[in-house]
């Protein structure tokens, strides 16, 4: 599973706003359903709430992708 570090500013960024600003999901939509779906994993378990708030150390994986949240 490749692995992206993705940096962005703040205290916290939703789960739905982490899909999207790292491509792995096109829309608002896409990510919505992705997670209620249950495709989504936060940390190494399934997570079915798209505003979940993330923060530095927070891994997400989906589509055989896998992102490391760091906030700055």
């Amino acid at each position: 599973m490749s692995k992206e570090v993705i940096k962005v500013e703040g205290e916290y960024i939703k789960l739905q706003d982490v899909l999207k600003l790292s491509g792995l999901c096109m829309t608002g939509g896409h990510a919505k359903a992705a997670v209620q779906n249950g495709e989504v994993e936060v940390n190494g378990e399934t997570c079915t709430m798209r505003g979940k708030k993330l923060r530095t150390g927070d891994t997400v994986s989906f589509d055989g992708k896998e992102i490391e949240v760091m906030l700055v």
